[in-house]
């Protein structure tokens, strides 16, 4: 198996690049992020590679870190989601985003991606929910576990009720929730959870 790429960037088309490796041009799908920040042609670039094995086809696709790697492998593994929509979903939002949708429950945003309906989207919350505890990104800000104890909490859940009916999205509310004290009442949670948000978490 393909595991990383490391040589020269020799083609970079709108939804993917050749890069070449010992006189052999290896072409991989890359999310919209990797697009932008893997340079220019003739550069020498480094990716994380998975390998697509299909029927008809053996599709390389490649990534700026591992944490999009891993992410990318995580939501294709949900059925329904093939290795063109997990791209899309990378491409609309960084991996911590997407960790941060999952953690709280919020499938909503994921539709954002193209392709993505709400049934799809639910899927994606329902499967991986109790897995995203074991994934960390290089950039990784919250602490999913937390965020996930307080979509079970009582007080916490009313509390980010009110955020969300207050206009914020349902991971904006849960990130700003979980890290604070899971014991507080619901009414403490909310005036803290908005003093947090307003400084921009």
């Amino acid at each position: 198996m393909i595991a990383t790429l490391n040589g020269k960037l020799i083609l970079k088309e709108l939804n993917y690049v050749v890069v070449e490796c010992g006189g052999v041009g290896f072409k991989c799908f890359v999310t919209q992020n990797t697009h932008a920040s893997i340079g220019n042609i003739g550069d020498t670039v480094f990716l994380y590679t998975y390998l697509a094995v299909r029927e008809d086809a053996l599709d390389l696709y490649g990534f700026s870190d591992s944490g999009e790697l891993e992410v990318f492998k995580l939501i294709t593994s949900v059925s329904g989601v093939g290795s063109k929509m997990g791209l899309a979903i990378l491409s609309e939002f960084t991996p911590d985003k997407i960790l941060l949708s999952i953690a709280s429950g919020d499938a909503k945003t994921l539709t954002a991606a193209s392709g993505v309906g709400n049934k799809i989207a639910q899927r994606i919350v329902l499967e991986l929910k109790d897995k995203v505890g074991s994934i960390s990104t290089v950039n990784t800000t919250f602490d999913v576990k937390s965020i996930g104890n307080a979509t079970v909490n009582t007080a916490s859940k009313e509390a980010i009720e009110a955020l969300v009916s207050l206009g914020y999205t349902q991971s904006e509310a849960s990130l700003a929730v979980g890290k604070l004290d899971q014991t507080l009442d619901t009414n403490e949670l909310i005036k803290q959870a908005l003093k947090s948000l307003a400084r921009g978490l």
